[in-house]
């Protein structure tokens, strides 16, 4: 009889140590999972990221609009997300009053075709024959304009944002811009921006 009453409080020991084990076992892999969790959701975030490419279009020429848009536009035909940030200079791309009558700087502008001294370059009519080399070369390649890739980027799903602080500075009104922008500062770039797979500053 005291053999089996021994057996019995062995066996109850046994399940008790078990369940104990088991417990904390169970309470670690908790604790681990949510240590790794975030971390895990943070990677995923990046390597989605990847496939997005974030510009900058710091310049409002003819000549520096078209890169910014055509890289967006064909990011997104790709299957990639695309976004430009439009601050200073840039903005004159996305002003409506501006877009669709932009110049080709003649005056140390190395894109040209022929190097050109800056003095010659400030001659009278050299920004107009610049601009009109360029779009003659643009209608030759049937290159849409730059109103015109503008809808597309848009219609395709390219996010374009227009930099506040250079808004505020520059006197530049929302309704001076085309529709259908987001408007941010510097912070709303960088957070569509990290982690991003190419990052592009024109």
């Amino acid at each position: 009889m005291e053999t089996r009453t021994e057996s019995i409080a062995e066996e109850e020991i046994e399940r008790r140590i078990k369940r104990f084990v088991d417990d904390r076992i169970v309470e670690a892999t908790r604790k681990l999972y949510d240590n790794i969790n975030p971390r895990i959701e943070e990677l995923k975030k990046k390597l989605a990221n990847q496939n997005r490419m974030a510009i900058i279009a710091s310049k409002g020429s003819l000549d520096m609009a078209y890169p910014p848009l055509i890289l967006a536009t064909t990011a997104r035909s790709m299957g990639l997300e695309a976004g430009i940030f439009f601050t200073f200079f840039g903005l004159d791309i996305i002003n409506r009053k501006k877009n669709k009558s932009l110049k080709v700087s003649a005056v140390g502008n190395p894109a040209m075709p022929v190097p050109m001294p800056t003095l010659l370059g400030a001659l009278p009519g050299m920004e107009a024959m610049g601009t009109m080399m360029m779009n003659s070369w643009m209608s030759k390649q049937s290159v849409p304009s730059v109103p015109q890739l503008l809808e597309m980027a848009q219609e395709s799903g390219v996010r374009l944002v227009a930099c506040q602080m250079t808004m505020d500075v520059m006197g530049t009104k929302a309704e001076d811009l085309i529709p259908g922008l987001d408007f941010g500062g510097v912070a709303t770039f960088v957070e569509f921006a990290e982690g991003a797979g190419i990052t592009l500053f024109v």
